[in-house]
């Protein structure tokens, strides 16, 4: 016999609805203004960011799928895109090859710097500005709290 589910409340069940909405309308505004401001998806952004902001501007492909919350293969074709740009490239890894990591080339380098300005403005607009540092608070320890359960909910 299966267990009655814990249905939410009314008050988790409005929570968890913006939070939806949140989740489907957020991704979608920040890849319209990087698309039309800098033709890179939101998830192209986060490449050339964290490769931009890495020693050597280099990372594991499997370090930046991790930074990106990403699966390999998610990460496989946008590296693959995004080298067929020449905005980063692929080699192997010095300290073990048997490893591939990415590289941000100079033009990735020039795109990503380019689009920054941009893509902060958007998320002040549509994110931070408005907020308390109290509520900027709150919004990154649950933020946080919910990807740790992800994570931890993963399977290995």
């Amino acid at each position: 016999m299966r267990d009655e589910p814990q249905w939410l409340t009314d008050s988790e069940r409005d929570a968890w609805l913006a939070l939806a909405k949140l989740i489907f309308n957020l991704p979608a505004a920040l890849d319209a203004q990087l698309l039309r401001d800098s033709e890179l998806t939101l998830f192209d952004y986060f490449v050339l960011s964290n490769l931009s902001m890495a020693p050597g501007r280099a990372l594991r492909l499997s370090e930046l799928a991790a930074r990106n919350g990403s699966s390999l293969s998610r990460q496989s074709n946008v590296v693959k895109r995004l080298e067929q740009r020449n905005l980063l490239r692929r080699e192997p890894d010095p300290a073990s090859p048997r490893y591939t990591r990415a590289v941000l080339t100079d033009a990735g380098w020039d795109v990503v710097v380019a689009a920054a300005p941009g893509h902060v403005a958007a998320v002040r607009r549509l994110v931070i500005d408005g907020l308390t540092a109290q509520q900027v608070e709150v919004l990154r320890d649950v933020a946080c709290h919910v990807t740790q359960r992800i994570e931890a909910a993963a399977p290995r």
